[in-house]
């Protein structure tokens, strides 16, 4: 098995979705190295369009490669702020850059949720890659 990067700023999802902590309550949404390795050339990404509620483990999205067509699981709960427009045109940045450029979409948790105590459900770094490897 191939070693990945796995930022230690970053929580992650059995679904093998990132979160990283923006400002305030938003946050930012892509898949890991390991994802999008998996899938392989990735030609389509779908991501909820800003205004849109998604919920904490509900499929919201979906990432289209050479090889399948996975779901993407939201892994909070709240309403998406922004989605990333560059990959309309140039998805394979999820195959290049999965947590820079590749980033997918935005969500702010709702009013009164605690973004660490909404993070301290997932895994941090080592937690996911010892999921994985």
């Amino acid at each position: 098995m191939a070693q990945f990067e796995y930022p230690t700023d970053l929580k992650y999802t059995p679904e093998h979705e990132w979160v990283r902590p923006m400002e305030g309550r938003v946050v930012r949404i892509g898949i890991t190295a390991y994802a999008q390795d998996a899938l392989g050339d990735i030609v389509y990404v779908s991501v909820p369009e800003a205004g849109s509620e998604v919920a904490a483990g509900e499929s919201c999205g979906e990432v289209e490669s050479t090889k399948s067509v996975s779901d993407i699981y939201s892994p909070l709960t709240g309403t998406v702020t922004s989605a990333n427009s560059a990959l309309e045109g140039s998805p394979e940045l999820v195959n290049s850059d999965p947590y820079g450029d590749g980033w997918m979409f935005e969500v702010e948790l709702a009013d009164g949720t605690d973004v660490d105590a909404a993070l301290a459900g997932l895994m941090d770094a080592d937690g996911y890659r010892n999921s994985v490897e």
